[in-house]
């Protein structure tokens, strides 16, 4: 019997791949690491892409036979394929198309175990031989289908993450197996999906979120010609962040790529409250009033423009934070840490900014240029 493969992906959420030279050893091996991650609290509906299960007629050529009939083993290998598979003698030719014109015997004399044991070859002395006189035959399960990667073969195991975060959830699963799960040599395991995919995007959110700080220190230190000033936005920045974690702490959410993006969104948000809410009160200062009389009455009069970006953002986003809708597993994430971040936000811009402004504020400090038009 012929085997087929073909490198194909893996229909699931996530997916575990042994790869390896035998076939038996890939099953063994796969079905011992569904046993261990079945003890992983949240991963659910394992399962198994088995590559066994063909039942595969072998013939193993007994040379001391072939030898004892003065036939080759190449010849007894000919003579099975020519039964069962058939041997291209020439090709037909219509139009421009080619096919192979295939001899090789009738089905009833090709398509059973005993017709083919009862395949008949010439010795040298005349003797017509059988190949179950030549061969040991056997009919064992072989592979239906071979799955390759990267020019190596696998096994592979799907499975989802329920009721508890990807990461975590897969990275039990990885000491778990890795600790009683033992491969022979030459074998090994990757663990990819949408893990995989996760991991890459945490890597990446590494390298942007200090990037992105660094960017907007950068932006803000222009700005105010001060990084005592750009220094305090950014710890404000950073407080207003504590609302993200407990808005996803309170719904349940767990931490993901989405939430993440929605923090890089929440601080461009909360540099331009805190903005508007520096830049104020250093206004008043430029027009004579005292640091304290400044940081009370810039909270004061910065609430309503402060309270009305807070609200458009927050009111737009709600219902994608409250949603749970199909596709709604990205957005929500998104939605709850800025909603809860930018509330968060509101009292730490007119409370907790102030204050720190007045803890750090000199009467040393470059102040802008008093701009005629301002209005206190």
């Amino acid at each position: 019997m012929s085997l087929s493969w073909r490198n194909i992906g893996v229909k699931g959420e996530l997916a575990t791949k042994v790869y390896g030279d035998d076939l038996k050893v890939l099953e063994e091996k796969a079905d011992q690491i569904v046993s261990t991650m079945r003890q992983v609290k949240g991963i659910e509906d394992l399962g198994v892409f088995r590559s066994l299960g063909q039942p595969n007629i072998n013939f193993e050529v007994d040379r001391d036979q072939a030898a004892r009939y003065q036939i080759n083993v190449a010849d007894i290998q000919d003579a099975i394929q020519t039964a069962a598979g058939g041997t291209a003698l020439s090709q037909v030719l219509q139009g421009e198309a080619r096919y192979d014109l295939v001899l090789r015997y009738l089905p009833q004399y090709r398509t059973t175990k005993e017709a083919i044991e009862s395949i008949r070859l010439l010795s040298p002395s005349g003797e017509r031989v059988s190949l179950a006189q030549l061969c040991k035959i056997e009919e064992q399960d072989g592979g239906s289908e071979i799955y390759r990667e990267g020019n190596e073969r696998y096994v592979a195991i799907k499975y989802s993450v329920r009721g508890r975060d990807l990461g975590s959830a897969v990275e039990e699963a990885i000491k778990k197996v890795s600790a009683q799960v033992q491969l022979p040599r030459g074998y090994h395991i990757d663990w990819e999906g949408e893990y995989e995919s996760e991991k890459r995007a945490q890597s990446r959110l590494f390298l942007i979120v200090p990037l992105t700080i660094l960017v907007i220190f950068l932006i803000l230190y222009t700005m105010f010609r001060s990084p005592k000033w750009a220094a305090l936005i950014l710890a404000t920045v950073a407080m207003a962040s504590i609302g993200g974690l407990f808005a996803l702490l309170f719904t349940g959410t767990h931490f993901s790529v989405s939430s993440g993006v929605g923090f890089l969104a929440l601080f461009g948000v909360s540099v331009q409250t805190g903005v508007i809410m520096l830049e104020y009160i250093n206004q008043l200062r430029a027009r004579g009033h005292s640091i304290e009389d400044s940081a009370i009455e810039g909270a004061v009069l910065r609430l309503r423009p402060i309270m009305m970006t807070m609200l458009v953002a927050t009111l737009g986003l709600l219902p994608a934070a409250l949603s749970h809708a199909i596709g709604s597993d990205s957005q929500r994430p998104f939605a709850i840490v800025i909603v809860g971040g930018l509330m968060v936000n509101l009292a730490m811009s007119i409370f907790i900014l102030p204050t720190l402004y007045v803890w750090f504020a000199r009467e040393g400090d470059k102040l802008p240029e008093r701009e005629e038009s301002f209005e206190s």
